[in-house]
């Protein structure tokens, strides 16, 4: 249990307040930098899914027994939901061999796009929450990734006069 309470809360992150979600996906923009860093943006996908995974085995153990399906310490949903977000920034940045800190506007994009679909929970994003069990935990986050994702996308193309 312990080591599910360390991956979910994302090594206390989780208990931070007001607004331990806000923290959690704060807290993950560092990681993912240091990911694509390391190993572009192949690592940083990788490391969605390995979170993914870790954060569905750590959500099932906290939860287990509990009316509570998704306790507001449980963040590692948001990181995997933030990091989603982030990818088309990796993506770009990787395979333009550019700096993915020369474009933090999309990072604001990212945070900003994904907080606002993690807390409205418009359309799938909500059906997922209302799984009420550990992988709707996760899926809820993921599909606000992929919202804000594609949001980032279309701000960019907006930006870069594509669209």
């Amino acid at each position: 249990m312990k080591l599910a309470r360390m991956i979910g809360t994302l090594m206390g992150v989780g208990y931070i307040r007001p607004a331990p979600g806000t923290w959690g996906s704060l807290v993950s923009l560092p990681y993912a930098w240091l990911l694509h860093v390391v190993g572009g943006f192949p690592l940083l996908a990788i490391g969605v899914v390995i979170a993914f995974f870790k954060g569905w085995w750590a959500t099932s153990k906290m939860t287990a027994g509990s009316d509570d399906h998704d306790p507001s310490e449980i963040v590692v949903d948001e990181l995997v939901g933030q990091w989603i977000a982030l990818l088309p920034l990796s993506y770009a940045a990787w395979s333009m061999d550019i700096s993915i800190l020369a474009m933090w506007p999309g990072w604001i994009a990212a945070f900003v796009l994904f907080r606002f679909f993690d807390i409205t929970k418009l359309g799938p994003i909500g059906w997922a929450d209302r799984r009420g069990d550990p992988l709707g935990v996760m899926l809820d986050d993921v599909i606000a990734g992929i919202f804000a994702a594609l949001g980032v996308l279309v701000l960019a193309a907006l930006y870069h006069g594509a669209l």
